[in-house]
């Protein structure tokens, strides 16, 4: 995502002033670079140049879910030291993405320990091995599988895997007391998907992932999402995954019609748009129609 200027949700922002006193009213809306936002129960929301951060704070730590890039990433660090002189105890990422992972380096020295899923730190370190760029990786110390916790004062933090999606190494990361979750780029909210095919990304099980979740969560859930086509709209609730669900699932039908009609990989990324879809905007339409031909015509 480029960097753009956000405008602050104030009332959002000062019903958290009881959470976060340290900081005045004025200072949170002086700089309009970045979104750096609370949502509930000491949980928030980081934005600037990448995937949207999720961040936490209370008694016996932070924590930090998706890093952007090193200079965001710096950023996030000074807003948090602000607020709280506590350790920096975890930094979670929800996958490999240089613009998720490339600024865990500036959490180095600083951060107790980095979690990611196992197929994250594997594409992690191909892609660096690939780029000649290991000198800029905090590698994940933490891996795991299909779920994962832990607790951090009052707040239990889980992660759950439900196989291959935007990449194969998709975690959603809850903050179960608060009851918010981080998506990572399993949702691009109104925004055409990047379809990672090289990380083994499928369109197929990507909405089988967005269905589990659904029923995972509850229409309390509110959900932090890596990208939007509007930067103000990087969270949301379940009738947001519900329609990423409906994105991923009418463009393999679209594909898949396509394919058994005989049309030619050419003519099928040439559409413009896909039946049934409405209210995705932006450039990339192409990248996921390749994607969802190159699965589906094996």
């Amino acid at each position: 995502m480029q960097r753009r200027n956000f405008l602050f949700n104030t009332a959002v922002a000062a019903g958290a002033f009881t959470l976060l006193g340290k900081k005045s009213f004025a200072s949170w809306i002086t700089d309009p670079t970045y979104q750096f936002k609370p949502l509930r129960n000491n949980v928030g929301m980081f934005a600037e140049q990448g995937g949207t951060i999720a961040w936490m704070i209370n008694k016996e730590g932070i924590v930090v879910v998706d890093a952007e890039f090193p200079d965001p990433a710096k950023h996030l660090i000074a807003e948090l030291k602000k607020q709280s002189d506590k350790p920096f105890e975890w930094l979670i990422n929800t996958h490999h993405h240089g613009d998720h992972t490339s600024g865990n380096i500036s959490f180095k020295g600083l951060v107790n320990k980095v979690a990611a899923h196992a197929n994250s730190l594997a594409n992690q370190t191909r892609v660096a091995i690939a780029q000649k760029k290991e000198d800029q990786q905090l590698y994940p110390d933490t891996t795991f599988t299909d779920k994962w916790k832990i607790k951090v004062g009052d707040e239990r933090i889980q992660a759950y895997y439900y196989g291959p999606g935007h990449t194969n190494g998709d975690a959603m990361i809850h903050f179960e007391h608060a009851n918010i979750v981080h998506m990572g780029d399993l949702v691009f909210n109104r925004r055409y998907p990047f379809i990672d095919r090289s990380a083994g990304a499928s369109v197929k099980n990507w909405a089988l992932v967005l269905e589990k979740a659904q029923k995972k969560f509850d229409k309390d859930t509110l959900f932090v999402f890596g990208h939007a086509f509007d930067p103000l709209k990087v969270t949301g609730n379940m009738d947001d995954l519900k329609a990423m669900q409906n994105y991923m699932e009418r463009l393999a039908d679209f594909v898949q019609t396509g394919i058994k009609a005989g049309k030619s990989k050419d003519e099928i990324i040439k559409s413009t748009s896909i039946p049934g879809v409405t209210d995705w905007q932006g450039d990339g339409i192409d990248r996921s129609l390749t994607a969802a031909y190159e699965e589906f015509s094996v």
